[in-house]
């Protein structure tokens, strides 16, 4: 069947306006002075990368994040979720990101004036120590965004959700703000190139209070936002 014409020109365009909002991202990232400032203001230009694409975006439930610390864990389907979660949350958020992106020309420096946090997943002393780094900025009153599947699949399913920020949660004493996000695997799913329009969701769900404990408490929290994620996100638990 040969491709839709409407739908490759789109994505086309898509790709094409990538670069110009990145390079206009980059201005206020490398000269505001204060990171709440580079956040908002890159913020805004991601905002506008979806409009400009044409992509409708529908944000709700953000009145249920807590005020204060808290860890936000969110489903991962796409490419397209971490530039759109970022574009939606405040900008009071970082986000754990894998370390091999701050490896990444301009790109790294980039995402470290943003304040966002790495962590190593191949080695496991460098990664406990990244982990206990994540830890301190929360118990400093930080807020924190994972993708805790830490991968994606082209399948519609909810992963195993790996246990770093329930952990992180459990020993801060912070709460866990579950967010699904609906509508990016048709969007630009795993093992393609070309993306296609489609609506996005993002919904924040109410959020668990935070337990202190040992391992149970972690895994207790990791379950339930895991069942409350793929229930909102009407995709299987796998």
């Amino acid at each position: 069947m040969p491709p839709n014409p409407i739908r490759l020109l789109w994505g086309i365009w898509a790709w094409l306006l990538l670069l110009p909002m990145l390079a206009l991202a980059a201005i206020p990232i490398l000269l505001a002075p204060a990171l709440r400032q580079r956040r908002a203001l890159a913020r805004l230009v991601a905002r506008a990368y979806f409009l400009l694409c044409g992509l409708p975006v529908r944000v709700s439930g953000l009145e249920r994040l807590p005020a204060g610390p808290c860890i936000i864990v969110a489903n991962h389907a796409s490419y397209v979720d971490g530039p759109l979660l970022f574009a939606c949350l405040p900008p009071r958020f970082g986000f754990v990101i894998k370390k091999e992106a701050s490896r990444i020309p301009l790109a790294g420096f980039l995402l470290r004036r943003l304040g966002h946090h790495f962590v190593e997943r191949r080695n496991r002393h460098e990664g406990a120590s990244d982990a206990r780094r994540i830890l301190r900025a929360v118990e400093q009153g930080q807020a924190v965004a994972f993708f805790p599947e830490g991968t994606f699949t082209a399948e519609a399913a909810v992963g195993r959700f790996h246990s770093g920020a329930f952990a992180a949660a459990s020993r801060a004493g912070v709460p866990i703000a579950p967010v699904a996000i609906r509508g990016t695997r048709r969007i630009l799913r795993a093992k393609t190139f070309m993306p296609r329009w489609g609506r996005a969701e993002v919904e924040a769900l109410p959020p668990l209070a935070g337990v202190t404990g040992a391992g149970d408490a972690a895994a207790a929290m990791r379950d339930a936002a895991r069942e409350r994620i793929a229930a909102a996100v009407g995709e299987p638990l796998v």
